[in-house]
């Protein structure tokens, strides 16, 4: 999935500002170049005027401002390193990780959106890439997730707490 369309998706689903955005994104790494200015732009599909392309380092800094965000730093950990590559995989991963999901909750997310998936479909989207049973996170997949969550969080379901 292209990384303005999750940002956009993730930046609606929890009714975030943008200074929201820019606020979670600085809690992953606060020298991070970002500026309230900028999301307007980045929320924009992409054959509009004025359009900017989400980078790679802008979506993983967000995803983990996201963790951080919902629950808290460990101060005990190094910091992470940031992902060179943001596959739909590792969005997948870091969402189940901000909101706390578990397997049941991942299901119930895609049977939300009207998508269901079994179980070992869902534990190969999680598996590391040299894994013989890895599959890769397409973007149907990423998208109907981030329907279910949507439909979780702007419909009156408790939403993990800030």
């Amino acid at each position: 999935m292209i990384n303005n369309d999750v940002l956009r998706s993730i930046r609606y689903m929890l009714d975030f500002s943008d200074a929201k955005v820019v606020e979670v994104t600085h809690l992953a790494d606060p020298e991070f170049a970002l500026d309230k200015a900028d999301i307007p732009a980045l929320v924009k599909k992409e054959d509009e005027d004025g359009a900017v392309i989400c980078s790679d380092a802008l979506l993983a800094r967000f995803l983990d401002g996201l963790v951080v965000y919902y629950r808290g730093r460990d101060e005990s950990l190094p910091p992470r390193p940031v992902e060179g590559r943001i596959t739909n995989n590792l969005v997948l991963k870091k969402l189940r990780v901000a909101f706390q999901l578990k397997d049941v909750d991942m299901h119930d997310t895609f049977n939300a959106a009207g998508f269901p998936i079994t179980k070992p479909e869902l534990t190969a989207l999680f598996r590391q890439p040299g894994h013989k049973h890895y599959r890769p996170c397409g973007d149907q997949i990423l998208r109907n997730f981030l329907k279910g969550l949507t439909l979780r969080f702007r419909t009156g379901e408790p939403a993990p707490a800030e």
